[in-house]
């Protein structure tokens, strides 16, 4: 069958381009004959007959020769663009100039009665080479005509914002495709020279100021960002500009950034994603650069989650020794195994993938003996805020003793760095979860102080697409009709991307010295309600009308605003900018082990209430309600 279908694609090639040849020997017949005619008024045929049939066939095989040997038949015309036109002007001067050199030595007297005319030599060579480049412009007329005849109820109405390089290659390539899929009906720029302009008669009919208005009298369904050098603040505002209308919202990416054969840069548009809403560049911290994991045994745990899935690829990308990836969870973890060997990352770098939890101090220790990881990244939590408050005892068993097991496993048996994953719900804590992983982030600072290990805890805000989070679940929330659920009107939250979020602890991990807590830059924080709405509107809907926005309150131990520092941590910079070191606060290991042995205690049994009151006692800045469980 394959056998059968590259033969029929075969035939139909050579078909297309016999058909081209002939198409072109009958332009080029035509045009040397014509020229010809034209004088016939000032010369006597019988005497030039000879000499025309002569020449004429020279013209032709010549300008078929050349066109052959220009590509000019291998070309796909109906996606022909400048390059192709030009090339198809350039064969045809050469080839009228061989000709013009071969006429001239072998067609003078005595061989032929007369030279050629140097009008026959203009005339013909202007019209063959003009008459070429028609037939090839209408077809791709033609092709383009056909297409749009053949439009279906699928082809969507679209505007592009950004009538530059990128806006016009997107619409160009839209002409191209066949189905099309969209139809451009407007362009809408900033720029006051280009409005009024037309770009392949499709107008610049206005500002950005104007999207609604425009989307209203084009009834456009699609609206595509095209401008791919814009900030993220000019992202953000044309964004809820667009958001506004009804329209689906789709982006074009740095074309730059594309492979240079991209066989049509509209295969290349994306859905607008809740990451233009952050108003703010992504940072990059220079994670990529880093080589400090290569040739490295590097452990995470809690590798099947979010953030722990996240940081194996990248690790793998660093070309580490092995890599081994512990969680409870298995689903997650056999996910996150398989995605990398499919990958072909197990090829060079052997992956270890282990059951097991970091509460089971004798397992992990097991498993660290075996191992030898030389560094740790600790991402297994739990950190589901609500949850954690109506069961106290599972938040202190799994983040602050997993921590601390797994923490005294690395100094034992002799890592060379522990970076703990924190959050920024650990300053000044309202909720059992940041109470908990404060103390966690003061074992890790307690510890680096005599010990060769180097550790330091990773903090950062909420991380956008992470399970549990608000985005997914706002989606769904939308997908299934509303209501959107917002606990306040003006809680407000900082927001990461996934990416940022592994890129700083890439870079942390590599740049402590131990004890610190690495904060990253993220910006002005983002109120959720404002999140909420232009999530609904990306989706094509109008809040409070198409999908309603419910506020349930702020949900136990929950609060408006979260720092990423206490006041008394003060802030440093760091070489890289981005980056900023929380001073260490003077914490007693005397007074706290001692503590947590008693915790340890009261969490076997299961005392919520004792929790709550060992927390109070050891967390600075945790306020709660004592002995009330929610």
């Amino acid at each position: 069958m394959t056998l059968s279908f590259l033969s029929a694609v075969g035939v139909k090639t050579r078909r297309r381009k016999l058909v081209l040849m002939l198409v072109d020997f009958l332009v080029i017949s035509f045009s040397y004959l014509l020229s010809w005619f034209i004088l016939m008024r000032r010369i006597s045929l019988i005497e030039v007959l000879p000499m025309m049939f002569l020449s004429a066939i020279c013209f032709i095989v010549l300008f078929i020769i050349i066109y052959l040997l220009f590509g000019m038949y291998e070309s796909l015309w109906r996606y022909a663009e400048a390059y192709e036109f030009i090339k198809c002007m350039i064969a045809t001067v050469v080839a009228a100039g061989l000709f013009i050199l071969i006429t001239g030595i072998w067609f003078r007297p005595p061989y032929v009665s007369s030279r050629i005319p140097i009008t026959v030599y203009f005339l013909s060579s202007m019209m063959a080479g003009m008459g070429t480049l028609f037939v090839r412009m209408a077809y791709r007329a033609y092709r383009s005509t056909r297409m749009g005849s053949e439009r279906g109820a699928g082809v969507k109405k679209t505007m592009i914002v950004g009538a530059g390089e990128t806006g016009t290659t997107i619409m160009y390539d839209f002409h191209r495709q066949s189905p099309q899929r969209y139809e451009v009906l407007c362009f809408v720029d900033d720029s006051h020279e280009k409005i009024g302009r037309r770009i392949s008669n499709v107008k610049v009919e206005g500002s950005t100021e104007d999207i609604p208005k425009l989307a209203e009298k084009h009834g456009i369904q699609v609206i595509i960002l095209a401008i791919s050098s814009a900030s993220s603040e000019d992202v953000k505002r044309i964004t809820n500009i667009c958001a506004k209308t009804k329209c689906q919202l789709k982006k074009v990416p740095d074309l730059r950034l594309l492979v240079a054969d991209s066989q049509s840069y509209a295969q290349e548009i994306l859905d607008v994603s809740i990451e233009d809403l952050l108003g703010r560049d992504v940072v990059d911290v220079g994670a990529g650069k880093s080589t400090y994991l290569e040739g490295k045994v590097v452990m995470v745990t809690g590798a099947g989650g979010s953030i722990g899935s996240e940081l194996c690829r990248h690790i793998m990308r660093r070309k580490p020794k092995s890599l081994v990836m512990v969680d409870i969870a298995e689903n997650g973890l056999y996910d996150i195994q398989q995605e990398l060997l499919r990958g072909g990352a197990s090829n060079d770098v052997p992956i270890c993938a282990e059951v097991a939890s970091v509460r089971d101090a004798a397992k992990i220790d097991m498993l660290f003996a075996r191992f030898r990881p030389e560094v740790v990244y600790h991402a297994a939590a739990h950190k589901h805020v609500p949850l954690m408050e109506s069961a106290p005892e599972e938040a202190v068993k799994n983040n602050i003793f997993g921590t601390l097991n797994a923490a005294r496993c690395a100094e034992k048996h002799g890592a060379e760095r522990f970076v703990l994953i924190s959050t920024d719900k650990a300053v000044n804590p309202t909720n059992v979860m940041g109470a908990s992983k404060r103390v966690c982030e003061m074992i890790v600072q307690c510890m680096a102080r005599e010990s060769r290990t180097c550790f330091v805890a990773v903090r950062f805000g909420n991380v956008l697409g992470s399970s549990g989070s608000v985005v997914p679940l706002f989606k769904s929330q939308i997908v299934s009709g509303g209501p959107v659920t917002v606990t306040h009107p003006e809680v407000i939250r900082y927001f990461m991307t996934i990416s940022e979020a592994v890129s700083l602890v890439m870079i942390a991990g590599e740049m402590a010295q131990g004890g610190e807590i690495s904060v990253l830059d993220m910006g002005e924080p983002v109120k959720i309600l404002d999140l909420a709405e232009s999530l609904i509107r990306l989706s094509g809907y109008e809040p409070y009308k198409d999908i309603d926005i419910s506020f349930v309150g702020l949900r136990p131990g929950e609060k408006l605003f979260e720092e990423l520092l206490m006041g008394e941590e003060g802030l440093r910079k760091t070489l890289n900018q981005k980056i900023f070191i929380g001073t260490p606060l003077e914490i007693s290991p005397e007074r706290l082990f001692p503590l947590l042995d008693e915790m340890n205690l009261s969490a076997q049994k299961n005392d919520a209430e004792e929790l709550m009151k060992r927390l109070y006692e050891l967390v600075p800045g945790y306020t709660t309600e004592l002995g009330v469980r929610s």
